[in-house]
């Protein structure tokens, strides 16, 4: 019954005339690049620097541009038009003819400084296959301020109020696939910033309020995975900022040990930085067609159990035999933690899709390639008979273990796969088969 709210409320809306908006469409990108020159400007200081100077100094300015937004639709389609038009960004950025103006050797430092500021944030080193991945590129090439301004976003460690005014606009369709597209651009570097943030949990929980709002989206993380290698990005992300504190594992003879784990002493793993990667990676595994995805990827399984083969055996736990033990050290949470987040809730996001036979064969791939690295693993340690004298010590983190386990009840429990289909040959079962037995035993 009424006109504004009823099933013909669009045949009934007027349009606004095309000259409405004119000044501020003309105004707006200088608006917006006026932002990005003072980011620029004032790069060069330490992050908590940064969040009381450069960022307070342009609180009036940000809260001017959420005004903005605030205004409607209308106004936020200016914006949002600005920020996502390559051509307004090439020619405000372009250096003025008259090189000798004030305005154009402004502009001329200005630029310096942003291409040294893009080099200060280096990318992880992706695998040779992987070089071509936009989302994984050396050198960032942004073609819009929306890109720019993540960049700084990033680079500032995402401050509260340029967060809100880039989440503001999410309403309009074409700006949230844009921001979503730039922020994928820029998540592996998202990860180094993690790394060395003096303030891993404060910016985590920033990042992480972005991301979810970014990824919560079906369809959409469908297309980042296709479209910008989603999935790959965030499993190299989690394995460079773990390869980086990798020591030598002492399970078993320590001298003819190979395999390399995580340091639990680390603060990487202490503080737990590699959370939002992980919350991240679950969210998009929540998505079934992601899912499917990922486990449908050769090299991704396999990147995947590489990366959990780094927390395979860690934290060794060494009985005392000699002197009591006054302190239990406090590795012992932040390994539990790490199994806990960064390994089993993923398994346990994957599995909840492989429900009927129609993704048996998946089922069957994941299994083998968890089979693989089991077998490299029981290499690298040199365990390879039944032979061992080391019953002081023991490590309760089989991730991969505990992925092929998981793996093959569900194969038979709830898709019709058969044991002798999936079960490994018998002396690699027995040998795969002692480490879970002495947790049982030490527990």
């Amino acid at each position: 019954f009424c006109d504004r709210h009823g099933p013909d409320k669009s045949a009934n809306k007027g349009k606004a005339p095309n000259d409405l908006m004119c000044v501020a469409e003309a105004m707006m990108p200088r608006i917006i690049f006026r932002l990005i020159l003072h980011l620029r400007e004032n790069c060069h200081m330490s992050m908590k620097d940064a969040q009381k100077g450069p960022i307070q100094d342009a609180d009036g300015f940000i809260t001017m541009l959420l005004d903005f937004n605030n205004m409607g639709g209308l106004m936020r389609r200016v914006m949002t038009s600005a920020l996502t038009n390559p051509q307004k960004y090439r020619v405000l950025n372009e250096i003025p003819e008259n090189f000798d103006s004030e305005y154009a050797a402004y502009i001329a430092e200005s630029k310096k400084i942003y291409e040294k500021a893009l080099e200060s944030l280096p990318n992880p080193e992706p695998l040779d296959v992987y070089k071509n991945c936009p989302s994984l590129q050396e050198n960032l090439v942004h073609k819009t301020f929306l890109e720019e301004l993540v960049f700084w976003t990033v680079m500032f460690e995402f401050p509260q109020k340029v967060v809100c005014l880039l989440l503001n606009m999410l309403p309009d369709p074409d700006y949230k696939e844009a921001l979503t597209r730039a922020f994928v651009l820029h998540y592996s570097r998202i990860s180094m910033m993690l790394e060395r943030s003096n303030d891993p949990d404060t910016l985590s929980n920033r990042v992480v309020h972005v991301s979810v709002q970014l990824f919560s989206n079906e369809s959409l993380a469908l297309r980042m995975t296709e479209q910008l290698n989603l999935l790959h990005v965030m499993v190299v992300s989690l394995r460079y900022m773990m390869s980086k504190i990798l020591v030598e594992n002492t399970l078993h003879d320590a001298e003819r040990n190979f395999h390399y784990v995580v340091d639990c002493s680390k603060r990487v793993m202490k503080e737990h930085c590699y959370w939002p990667l992980v919350s991240d990676l679950n969210n998009v595994l929540s998505h079934r067609p992601v899912a499917l995805k990922f486990m449908s990827d050769d090299m991704l399984i396999e990147m995947w159990f590489g990366f959990l083969a780094m927390f395979q055996g860690m934290n060794v736990n060494q009985r005392e035999t000699k002197e009591h033990v006054k302190f239990e050290p406090n590795t012992y949470f932040a390994a539990f933690s790490a199994e806990l987040e960064a390994s089993a809730y993923p398994m346990w996001a994957l599995v909840s899709h492989l429900t009927d036979a129609s993704t048996a064969a998946l089922t069957k791939k994941v299994l083998s390639a968890c089979f693989r690295e089991l077998r490299d693993w029981l290499d690298a340690i040199n365990f390879t008979s039944l032979n061992m004298n080391d019953n002081l010590q023991v490590s309760f983190h089989l991730p991969l273990h505990r992925y092929f386990s998981v793996f093959l009840c569900q194969a038979v429990a709830k898709q019709g796969i058969s044991l002798d289909e999936v079960l490994p040959p018998r002396d690699d079962l027995i040998v795969m088969i002692m480490h879970p037995l002495r947790v049982q035993v030490s527990t």
